[in-house]
C-alpha cells in the first residue's frame, strides 16, 4: 500500500467521521422534543456524564488516549445543546 492509498483511506475515514457527527446532530431535535415533554432543561449533566464515561471506556478498550477522547465528547455534546438551543430559538447563530 502507498502513502498515496493510506491517505485515501483516511480521507474515507474522515468523510465517514463527518457524516457520523451530522447524524448524531440530527438526533437533537428529537431529544428536544423528549425534554419539552418531560420538563427538563436542554443540558443534562448527568447525561452528559454517562455519555462521556461510556466513550472513556471504550477508548480506553480501544488503547486510546481517554483524555483525547472525552474531549472529543465534551465537544459533540457542546454540538447538541447548541442545536437544541437553536431549534428552541434560543440559540447564538443568526
Amino acid at each position: 500500500m502507498t502513502i498515496e492509498n493510506v491517505r485515501q483511506e483516511i480521507e474515507n475515514i474522515d468523510r465517514e467521521l463527518v457524516e457520523l457527527i451530522a447524524k448524531r446532530v440530527e438526533f437533537a431535535d428529537d431529544i428536544l422534543k423528549y425534554k419539552h415533554q418531560a420538563n427538563l432543561p436542554i443540558n443534562d449533566n448527568r447525561q452528559n456524564d454517562v455519555v462521556i464515561e461510556r466513550a472513556v471506556s471504550i477508548a480506553i478498550e480501544k488503547g486510546l488516549d481517554s483524555t483525547v477522547v472525552k474531549q472529543i465528547f465534551n465537544l459533540l455534546i457542546q454540538m447538541n445543546i447548541e442545536r437544541q438551543h437553536e431549534l428552541s430559538g434560543e440559540g447564538n447563530l443568526p
